[in-house]
């Protein structure tokens, strides 16, 4: 009996762009992230009428509709990014960051204040976070910069790309936006140690961060209370703190069942920055266990695909943007645990926010396009 193979969807002969993008796109990072945006939408349906409801929009599906919109655009922005070829990432990442900055020295001098921090534009309805286009496209960045010492051992590689973080960091805390500071930190430091920058870099930006962690804690008020809810929280104020904890244990194993938690109702901030908790109170322990999986499998691929790429800035810049999405969603679930001290960080691609979004939607677009084909193809040194 003979057996006739079936035509393939995609011929080896095929070598449209399109063609290439499909085949070497990481389609398993693709679908944990789109997996989460459901999710996201999901808990949209049951935190938006209550959210509505407190500020005062007369249609109960207000949030529910701009979540839709946010992923949507989120999503869009990430294939879309996640097209383009390394150089031009690369290239793209740096234009991005070079406005960006500027829009961060304007948001300062000029910007909407909220929750203490004067860092959006508000345009009509809509309001407009700079700091998160700046974290990724710095990122990209200095992993460039680092990556230079391979053809230029001679230049101070290391110190322009610290200089550069040094300025971004700068307008983080003058805004101040010490939660989004503390993230970039953390990427940033992440990006220079898979440089392979020698130890002593690291120890040195470690007790630089130590000591600007003190002097932020004694300086500015918010940051203590913040810092009190962990460490001393019998001397502030730990309401949401309380219910968020209340609320994952009402949640029991499988939860108290959709729409039927209180948290929600409790505080003010259960659509974006304690969305956890209401997580926790309506679907459970094993509601919960299941997205810390997601997030932690997407990060681990993502960290094993950058590991297989032998290009130093590819490695470097992808490492440095799955650190920035598997730090920011451990510290969101950390501080709805009260095991870290309330930052202001989104839970990515589920918590509420428009600008969240499309910064979260651009750092895996640049992830995706550098990770293409998980390193098993040589691209040249530089893209």
């Amino acid at each position: 009996m003979t057996h006739t193979a079936a035509a393939p969807l995609l011929p080896r002969s095929d070598s449209s762009w399109f063609t290439e993008w499909r085949r070497t796109l990481d389609w398993g990072l693709v679908a944990g992230i789109l997996l989460l945006a459901g999710i996201g939408l999901l808990m949209s349906l049951a935190v938006g009428p209550s959210a509505a409801a407190r500020i005062g929009y007369e249609d109960p599906y207000h949030f529910t509709y701009r979540q839709a919109l946010h992923a949507a655009i989120g999503i869009s922005l990430m294939l879309g990014v996640s097209l383009l070829e390394r150089k031009w990432a690369r290239r793209g990442a740096i234009v991005i960051f070079v406005m960006s900055l500027f829009l961060m020295v304007a948001t300062v001098l000029f910007g909407h204040e909220v929750n203490g921090a004067q860092s959006w534009f508000r345009f009509s309805a809509f309001s407009v976070q700079p700091t998160e286009l700046v974290k990724p496209t710095l990122i990209v960045m200095c992993g460039w910069l680092l990556s230079q010492r391979e053809r230029y051992p001679a230049g101070p590689w290391a110190f322009v790309s610290f200089m550069f973080y040094a300025v971004t960091l700068g307008l983080f805390l003058l805004q101040p936006d010490v939660g989004g500071a503390a993230l970039l930190s953390m990427a940033f430091l992440t990006a220079f140690f898979v440089s392979g920058l020698p130890k002593r870099w690291i120890i040195g930006f470690g007790a630089g961060g130590a000591v600007l962690a003190v002097a932020l804690y004694n300086l500015l008020p918010y940051v203590k209370v913040r810092v009190n809810t962990i460490l001393n929280p019998s001397s502030v104020d730990t309401f949401q703190i309380e219910k968020t904890m209340e609320a994952i244990g009402r949640g029991g194993l499988f939860g108290t069942g959709p729409g039927e938690g209180q948290v929600k109702l409790q505080i003010p901030e259960a659509h974006n920055d304690f969305i956890f908790a209401v997580i926790a109170e309506e679907f459970g322990l094993v509601a919960i266990v299941a997205v810390m999986a997601i997030y932690g499998l997407i990060s681990i691929r993502g960290f094993r695909a950058a590991a297989r790429i032998e290009d130093g800035f590819v490695r470097t810049a992808a490492a440095g943007l799955f650190a920035l999405f598997a730090i920011q969603a451990a510290v969101n679930i950390g501080v709805n645990l009260a095991i870290v001290p309330p930052t202001g960080l989104t839970l990515p691609f589920i918590s509420y926010g428009g600008s969240a979004m499309v910064g979260m939607g651009l750092t895996l677009g640049l992830a995706l396009a550098l990770v293409r084909g998980e390193g098993t193809r040589s691209r040249g040194p530089y893209g």
